[in-house]
This record gives structure tokens, sequence and C-alpha cells, in this order.
């Protein structure tokens, strides 16, 4: 009886709705918002090239016409227009290795107290929502894009990154991972028997072909765009057979793979198995940088410059530890600046990378992970290469044809500077006006 009666007042109600919906048709929709940002000149990145006098039309997120702005104004009439005086327009940057959904404390004097203490005491909404707070830092730095590489808990960057695609929170676009693969005990240090199962909350344990394809599968099913990959940890090392089969499991379905390696014998596995990035690498032999140079693998290179060293310091130091401890950094960062000295040379493809996931007192997320500019600088990388490693390559290490150029029919991801960048490129720790796909987070210039 109830049933009928259901279907009596639907019927009777979509009768109503339809009269009301004939007679009260929607009007048709107004055109779509444009804008124009107009500015001194506008970067082409691939080139390092100036187009002077340029502005930007921007239409539905996307980049519709860059052209002097009398132009852009016959075309876009009543289009709305952001004057940036001077201003040089550059891509949003993309960071390709990031962990938003960690920020450790320097107190704690090291990644496994920090570590032990996230992963047991912090919930997953608690890491989310810290990772919210760090990506809106990321973006307001000028930073529109990243690759959150693991160590985001259960999914949780898959969460965050959904949350920013719905509009719930504001941040920049994420490429995410879900849990690393690794081997046993993935990054964590020693832990007791009772304590072990803290690992699956960061990590995947694989420790042959099959269990390797098999954790790729299951976090595609969990939502990850790329797969992270721990090749070593001290002395636990994926296994080469390992490692091709999580390749290979990934390319079959288009999917790409980057992979935290460090030394001769693991840089030599991601490479020989055709992994799509290799992070760190602070010791890379020359036959592995040939291999990637060949293959058009990546360095991501996550490098600390001396303009930070004063934070890694220990803060209860006297005078003659404090300096003692930066002349090791900095002998430390010399070798660390000839192997990515020797991977440029060699041909190696270069996307930057921050591995920013410290508190760096003072400084909010995005001006932490900016100070790994400075570190390519002081490695000889010039500011168009820099620049080109923080936009264009980025945007072919993460497969997105849309992103890392100003040009036509691509997201409207720009960022401004006030002066030239490719003769300052400190200037990149001073944006002052961000937007991605058309929406304005910052702006510092026109009034």
């Amino acid at each position: 009886m109830k049933r009928h009666l259901s279907l009596l007042i639907v019927l009777l109600c979509s009768t109503t709705l339809c009269s009301v919906t004939q007679a009260q048709s929607p009007k048709p929709a107004d055109a779509a918002t444009a804008t124009i940002i107009k500015a001194g000149r506008v970067l082409d990145v691939k080139t390092g090239k100036y187009l002077e006098g340029q502005s930007v039309l921007v239409r539905d997120g996307n980049i519709e016409a860059i052209a002097p702005a009398t132009e852009l104004q016959k075309q876009a009439p009543g289009a709305k227009v952001i004057d940036l005086g001077n201003a040089t327009l550059l891509p949003g940057m993309i960071d390709c290795h990031t962990h938003l959904l960690q920020n450790y404390d320097f107190k704690l004097k090291g990644d496994d107290p920090n570590m032990l203490l996230t992963v047991a005491t912090m919930s997953p909404a608690s890491r989310a929502l810290l990772g919210a707070k760090m990506g809106l830092e990321d973006l307001e730095a000028g930073i529109t894009t990243v690759r959150d590489v693991g160590n985001s808990g259960v999914n949780g960057d898959v969460a965050l990154r959904d949350a920013i695609r719905a509009g719930w929170v504001k941040g920049p676009r994420i490429a995410a991972s879900t849990r690393a693969l690794s081997a046993a005990g993935g990054q964590f240090g020693p832990l007791q028997t009772g304590a072990q199962s803290l690992v699956a909350q960061e990590y995947v344990v694989v420790s042959n072909p099959n269990e390797a394809r098999a954790a790729v599968q299951q976090a595609f099913y969990d939502g990850a765009d790329l797969i992270k990959v721990i090749v070593n940890t001290g002395t636990r090392v994926i296994a080469p057979d390992t490692m091709k089969a999580i390749v290979d499991e990934a390319h079959r379905v288009h999917a790409k793979v980057a992979a935290h390696a460090i030394g001769d014998d693991p840089t030599r596995i991601a490479a020989d198995a055709g992994a799509d990035s290799i992070e760190h690498a602070y010791t890379v032999p020359d036959e592995v940088l040939k291999t990637m140079a060949e293959k058009h693998i990546f360095l991501v290179p996550t490098d600390t410059g001396s303009t930070s060293f004063q934070y890694f310091i220990d803060a209860g130091a006297t005078p003659e530890e404090r300096k003692k401890q930066e002349e090791r950094m900095r002998e430390g960062g010399k070798h660390v600046q000839e192997r990515l000295r020797r991977a440029i040379a060699a041909g190696v493809p270069i996307a930057f990378g921050s591995d920013e996931y410290y508190q760096f007192p003072g400084l909010t997320r995005g001006q932490a992970t900016l100070l790994t500019v400075d570190a390519y600088s002081e490695s000889g990388m010039t500011p168009l290469q820099i620049i080109q490693a923080a936009t264009v390559n980025g945007a072919d290490l993460i497969g997105a044809k849309h992103l890392g150029v100003l040009e036509k029919g691509k997201a409207a991801d720009i960022i401004a500077v006030m002066g030239d960048p490719l003769k300052d490129i400190n200037l990149l720790h001073q944006v002052k006006f961000v937007m991605k796909k058309g929406e304005v987070y910052r702006n510092e210039i026109s009034h």
C-alpha cells in the first residue's frame, strides 16, 4: 500500500515540477567570465625568452590568448582586468617531491623520533588537516602543483587531493602516491615486535615480484596517481626483479614510478628497472647517470643549500659546535653539488623536488620549500635551468601536458614576480601574485 501511495505522490510531484520547469525555464547561461592579466612581460620557459608587453587572457581556468592588452580587450570586451604593472609572469611552480602530511620538529633530533610520534599519535583526520595547512602555504608561495610521494598515512594524500579538487579546502593540485612500497621496515628505525605494526601505517612491504604487482594494483585501487618505491633504507634493499615488477605493473596502466634511491646499487636497480624518476641519489655512479639520460629518467635532487644550514644545527650547540656542524654540512654539500653537476653534464633531466617535511622557524612550508632553489643555484644551475626544473620539466615528469608553460590552451597556473628572475633567481622567494586554474590566491601588486 505504501509503495502505491509513494508512486502516486511521485507522479503528482513530477507533473507539478514539469509544469513549473516549463513555465520558468532557465535563461541561457552567460558567457564565461574572462580575465585579462596585464604585465610587463611573459617568460617562455622553454626558450628562456621574454614576450615583452604581453598580457594573458584567461577564461574557464585556461589561457585563451597571450597578446598585448589592447588586443585582448577587443577579443574579450568587458573582461575583468588585473593590472600587475611591470611584473614578470611565469608558470606556477611544480614541486615533484613533497610530504604535505608531515611537519617534523627539529627539537626531536631526527626523523626516527618524529616519525614515531607522527604515526603513533596523529589520527588520519589530523594528518589530512595538517596537509591542508601545508598545501595552502605551498600554494601561496607560488607552488601550484605538487607530487606527494608517501608518508601520508593510509591514503591521506588521496583524501587531501580529492578535498582540494572538490573545493572543500584550498591548495595545490596533487598527484598522490598513497603508501610507498618498500623492503622490510619501510624507513623506520629499529622497532620492537609489538610496535612493528606501525610500519603498515606508512609503507607497504613487498618481498617478491608477486607481492609487488599486488601492491601496485592495490595502490591504484586506493586512488594513487603514481607509485613511490623506497629502493633502499640502509641494507634493506628492494631486489632487482621486485623493482622491475613494480615498474612494469605501473607502466602497464600508463602510470609512473618514483624511486627513492641512494648509492651505487640502489640507483642502478632503479635505473635498470626503468623508474620514471630517481629521488635524492646523493651518491650515484656515472654509468647510472648515463642510463638515466638514455632512458629519460628524471633526477629529483632534494638538496639542501647553505641558507638552510642554520635550521639543522642543534639549538643547544655552543658557538664552536655550531661552527663544526656547519663545516661538516658544507663538506657533505660539496659532494652533493658535484653529483648534480655530473648529472646535468650527462644529460639527465632535472625536476624540482624539495623533500620538505620539517618546521622551519619563522617560515611557512612554501618559503621553506623554496630554499631548495638556493641549493640548486649553489650547485651551478642557471636561473633558467632552475625555473625549467620547477615548471616545464616538472610537468613532463608528472605527465601533465596542460601545466608548466604559459601558452594558449594550457591551465591558467600563473605567478608573478617584480623583476627579472633570469638575472635574479632569488625573486622566486618573493612571488607576489598566484593564480591556479584561473582563481587568484594571492595578489600583492594590483589594487
